[in-house]
């Protein structure tokens, strides 16, 4: 025995017995938009590569065009990210549109954005207005943890812009402005159980700072971009990659979330999903939003990678937290 590690099966070979290759999607509920790669925070586990050096963003020409995609199509819910997608000029302009249409909107908002400049302060008024579904990422409920995985001093402005969003009632209970926070882990494991960490998380938020929220989603990281980087660069690459691999989990396969979730880069092309996305694994036949054709996107085959196993390890991890239990 040489001690040498055996190559990893395939995410398809995980998916054959199942009777799930080639996968496809269920039904085009969820569109997921980037708005562009421009961020305020450089954070360690982010797998756009996201960052204030960033200049990509979104048009307002591509954004008036998944606007009439939204007229035409029964898409319940826009998801929109970044980067920091309230940093896009035309952010707010979207989502007043969105909304006019009768969309459920969803913000990825990295919370300290709000606090980045006085023209950003007003941000939880506009989300309530329009009823916003914010979520956004908090690592830990202690300033160390957060800290090490976002930077020095983003705790402190996220614990300022929850208050924030709190006092124009978000996350409080009957308001019907929903609050959602996602926990990643910070160094090379998966995260533990959805249901016991949203009760830490509760307790500790409510009792250190009187906040409050409405769930707590967890995301595995994936192993992609700066994540991976990190992973090869402090030697945790290939077991990580052995620990999603066998924390598979064929229940929560069959929930992924690019079965009912169409991604749309921030120039306006089409993919699976966000992870796909930041590895540029395009579309083929129907790339662009210029080239949107529903029955083709409904029967398409979706593209797959080992990445994949990331969203299907252990309780499975989507944009919206946990999947099944293992």
């Amino acid at each position: 025995m040489d001690g040498s590690r055996q190559p990893l099966p395939s995410f398809s070979e995980k998916l054959q017995p199942l009777g799930l290759l080639p996968l496809r999607p269920t039904q085009i509920e969820i569109l997921q938009i980037n708005f562009g790669k421009l961020c305020n925070q450089t954070c360690k586990h982010c797998h756009v590569d996201a960052g204030p050096d960033r200049r990509e963003n979104m048009t307002r020409d591509s954004m008036e065009r998944i606007l009439s995609i939204l007229q035409e199509e029964p898409i319940l819910t826009v998801d929109i990210t970044g980067g920091a997608p309230e940093l896009n000029p035309n952010f707010r302009w979207f989502v007043e549109q969105a909304t006019a249409l009768g969309k459920a909107v969803l913000v990825r908002c990295n919370l300290t954005v709000i606090l980045a400049n006085k023209k950003y302060n007003d941000l939880p008024i506009f989300y309530a207005k329009h009823k916003v579904h914010v979520v956004s990422s908090l690592p830990h409920y202690t300033k160390g943890m957060t800290d090490r995985q976002r930077g020095d001093g983003v705790f402190e402005d996220s614990i300022k812009a929850l208050k924030m969003l709190n006092l124009v009632g978000y996350g409080r209970e009957g308001t019907g402005l929903i609050l959602d926070l996602v926990y990643n882990p910070v160094g090379a494991f998966l995260p533990g159980s959805q249901k016991a960490l949203q009760q830490d998380f509760k307790l500790a938020l409510k009792k250190d700072f009187d906040i409050e929220f409405n769930n707590l989603f967890t995301i595995t990281n994936m192993p992609i971009s700066r994540y991976k980087d990190w992973l090869v660069q402090s030697g945790n690459f290939e077991s990580y990659m052995e620990k999603i691999v066998n924390a598979f989990n064929p229940a929560a396969a069959k929930g992924v979330m690019c079965r009912n979730t169409i991604s749309i880069g921030w120039d306006g092309k089409l993919y699976d999903c966000d992870f796909n996305q930041m590895l540029e694994m395009k579309l083929e036949g129907v790339g662009h939003i210029n080239q949107w054709d529903r029955k083709f996107l409904q029967n398409r085959n979706i593209l797959l990678g080992q990445h994949c196993y990331g969203c299907t390890a252990g309780s499975g991890s989507s944009c919206t937290g946990a999947l099944e239990s293992p």
